[in-house]
């Protein structure tokens, strides 16, 4: 059986790398659709100062999407290193999206990206434009598949388990591909990423207002950043709902940790807003609710119950000894693959393999498992629930102190008075963390709520491991965070470093003479 520790460190490894990605990519995701609305502008009115803002906003944007890149190669590789049984178990799934990713997104987005920056003396202006937009299209494009790999993990349609071959196969790609939990999870996410790349130039925007600097500069950009970000946030709300449906759907357990759900409550069930949690008792000592908002969101009626975790865990249970059963009887097929009785108790029980193979982290023969052990398993499939549901508020809390900036500064901006608001001005600059700490939280709650599951139902995390050493994880492990913190302070320090410059910062010559000219002129 595999080590506790060994499995602890896997994810921890896995985790670490890709939290220090997305530290990059929502801001990668966001900013590319406000660089092909400030080209639109230049490019329809032939401002230059709009092209100005284009460069400079591009340039902040090429810095991130470069130490982004860096940081998501590793994260591929894991799974051949850290994950073996993994890539071997569903690597003909998982791997088409990944594949698809890179063929399709990822060398139009690079490509793109060097016609971005080097184009300009080169390509007319709709010629440039149009590379805004493609790069733009393969940026999302990128996530669009990645977002599918990942969805099918937490909703495994269109593929089933071959005992002939021991691995899943894929059976309806187009299942697949329109997975509903990844579809939801998709416009969800770039959703959140276009709120990151709103704040993030809003927030900048601000500084060189309370600064007094730039401001022809400062005052178009917060304008087209507070505009966009208020629809953003709007759409990662509406967005929000569709997910939280989608889950309700799909992965009942979850929704059900994010809620501290304990038991089952008749239909529509309230909201829980906030609750003192007892996960001793497997309770909730005191809650405020609001009534059937739950149901709404969960189930989309009126008279749909949404089970609690004790009712979950009675039918985890179930799912378990029918596991047990569909376990022997593959382990029976792999001695005698001709076995007419094995086969037959196997197809009758398959829907429920996964769950017996929870059972392994505690016996290798799972049809000696005492109820002791299946108790376990059974406790197992439910995540701990204080970090789901604190973790969940904190994120939907952030959404709405960001959605009332967002339409503060909106409204300031169709009254022309957020210069003579400061305190506008020092909200946006103090949220800037507040869109990554949100999608930090977000994608905590959708990985860490998908456990016991690497593939949710189908393989146990504590299966898909690699048999790596202890002390080689260890190591790795310090290893990446060193190496990907290095690159964070780096990316910090550029930011903050061209940031400070402003549009000055674009060069010497003809370049930085045309910026400071438009500047003027449109500041006159």
């Amino acid at each position: 059986m595999i080590s506790e520790q060994l499995v602890d460190l896997s994810r921890l490894q896995f985790a670490a790398t890709a939290m220090y990605h997305f530290l990059f990519v929502p801001l990668t995701i966001g900013m590319v659709w406000l660089l092909v609305i400030l080209e639109c502008v230049y490019v329809m009115t032939g401002i230059v100062v709009w092209k100005v803002m284009t460069r400079f906003w591009g340039k902040l944007f090429g810095i991130n999407f470069a130490l982004g890149v860096t940081t998501g190669i590793t994260l591929e590789f894991q799974f051949g290193t850290n994950w073996a049984y993994y890539s071997h178990y569903v690597g003909d799934i998982f791997g088409a999206p990944l594949a698809i990713e890179g063929l399709m997104a990822f060398f139009l987005e690079s490509t793109m990206i060097g016609l971005f920056f080097f184009g300009w003396d080169r390509l007319s202006k709709p010629q440039h434009l149009l590379v805004t937009v493609l790069m733009a299209v393969g940026t999302n494009l990128s996530a669009l598949w990645i977002l599918i790999a990942n969805g099918w993990m937490q909703n495994p349609v269109g593929a089933e388990f071959s005992y002939q071959t021991m691995r899943m196969e894929m059976t309806d790609f187009w299942a697949v591909l329109f997975n509903p939990d990844a579809q939801a999870k998709f416009v969800h996410t770039v959703s959140a990423g276009y709120v990151t790349g709103a704040m993030f130039v809003m927030s900048i925007s601000s500084w060189y207002l309370l600064k007094k600097r730039d401001l022809a500069f400062a005052k178009r950009s917060f304008r087209v950043a507070a505009a966009f970000g208020l629809a953003s946030v709007l759409s990662v709300i509406v967005l929000g709902d569709e997910s939280g449906y989608t889950v309700g759907e799909a992965q009942q357990t979850k929704l059900a940790a994010m809620e501290a759900m304990w038991e089952t409550k008749p239909a529509p069930a309230g909201l829980t807003l906030v609750a003192s949690i007892n996960e001793a008792e497997q309770k909730n000592d005191w809650e405020i609710e609001v009534p059937w908002v739950m149901g709404l969101i969960g189930t989309r009626s009126i008279s749909k119950e949404i089970p609690g975790i004790h009712d979950i865990k009675a039918k985890n249970r179930e799912r378990i000894v029918n596991g047990m059963v569909a376990v022997t009887a593959l382990e029976a097929l792999r001695t005698h693959r001709d076995d007419v009785v094995a086969k037959q108790v196997f197809e009758q029980n398959k829907t429920d393999l996964g769950f017996g193979l929870l059972l392994k982290k505690y016996v290798v023969d799972v049809s000696q498992a005492t109820p002791e052990m299946i108790n376990k398993a059974v406790n197992d499939t439910v995540p701990r629930v204080t970090p789901m549901f604190w973790g969940f508020r904190i994120m939907v809390g952030l959404g709405f102190a960001m959605l009332a900036l967002f339409g503060m500064a909106f409204y300031s901006t169709l009254k022309s008075n957020f210069m003579e608001k400061p305190w506008l001005l020092r909200a946006a600059l103090w949220m800037l963390p507040a869109p990554w700490i949100a999608c930090e939280l977000g994608w905590f709650v959708a990985e860490y709520g998908r456990q016991p599951w690497s593939i949710y139902g189908v393989l146990p995390t504590h299966l898909s491991v690699s048999t790596l050493s202890v002390n080689s994880l260890y190591g790795s492990l310090a290893g990446f965070i060193g190496f990907y913190t290095v690159l964070l302070v780096v990316e910090m320090f550029l930011m903050v470093k061209f940031a400070r410059m402003g549009p000055g910062s674009l060069g010497t010559g003809r370049y930085q003479s045309e910026g400071k000219s438009a500047l003027a002129a449109a500041h006159v």
